[in-house]
């Protein structure tokens, strides 16, 4: 599979694995309209040109959007369509936010097994169902409880099979660390990765990717994918030292504040 082809199926496989139940087709254009915390789940991924005028079809998006109380936010990657649609946007006075890499692994990076992994001490990890996997990272992120209520609605009804994890210290029952992986056929997608403040530069962040690769490989998922902020430094660090290269960048598009 050559590399175009590798992102493409990537990008199905996000999708799918990031799919929540408040969304729905617009001539093209899957909305996503969640009141969670990520981005990817309330926005617009224009993924066919359609045949609408765009002044129209923006008018729509945007009434769709005020109704779920939710600002009109676009997902640009580069298989939006139509071609154009950047630059459209650019001129309608929408901004750029968050810039993205999209990060892959060859699948002949070596893989541990999961016995083989090193302990933390003092530390266990648990597997945890999606309710309190959402609740877990929504306090490691500092989430509102209705963006925990929706992310845990998105993971009990996800398509695709996957598991959350998380390092606790069992003596005062605090979360260190969690992230989950998604997977479809070969393709792993890491998810939700986050680190309590206080356990940051302890390599737990990398532990845990390990653990969850290791899992997901033994499960037959030996292509890994991942999402990170262009700007997030340390994490990329860390990606980079697990064998992840960058493969492609999105952005996000919303109109400016007035």
């Amino acid at each position: 599979m050559d590399a175009q082809a590798l992102w493409a199926r990537i990008e199905d496989a996000a999708l799918n694995a990031s799919a929540p139940p408040q969304q729905f087709w617009l001539d093209g254009w899957l909305l996503r309209l969640s009141p969670e915390k990520a981005r990817r789940a309330r926005c617009i991924h224009a993924l066919a040109p359609g045949g609408r005028v765009l002044d129209e079809q923006l008018a729509e998006c945007a009434a769709r959007f005020a109704a779920a109380r939710l600002p009109l936010l676009f997902r640009i990657t580069p298989f939006t369509q139509p071609a154009g649609l950047d630059d459209e946007l650019a001129a309608r006075g929408f901004t750029i936010e968050g810039d993205t890499w999209v990060m892959t692994r060859p699948c002949s990076y070596p893989q541990p097994e999961p016995g083989a992994l090193p302990v933390v001490a003092d530390a266990r990890w648990t597997a945890l169902p999606p309710t309190t996997f959402a609740q877990v990272v929504g306090t490691l992120r500092g989430s509102t409880p209705p963006e925990i209520e929706a992310h845990a609605q998105r993971l009990q009804g996800a398509p695709l099979p996957g598991q959350g994890v998380a390092l606790q210290r069992p003596g005062d029952a605090q979360w260190l660390a969690a992230g989950q992986f998604i997977r479809e056929g070969r393709l792993v997608g890491l998810y939700d990765v986050v680190t309590a403040p206080a356990a940051r530069g302890q390599g737990l962040a990398s532990l845990l990717c390990q653990r969850l690769l290791a899992q997901a490989a033994s499960e037959g998922g030996d292509l890994p994918y991942l999402q990170v902020d262009a700007d997030n430094a340390p994490a990329r660090r860390v990606y980079h030292r697990m064998g992840f290269v960058d493969a492609y960048p999105y952005h996000y598009r919303r109109v400016s504040a007035a």
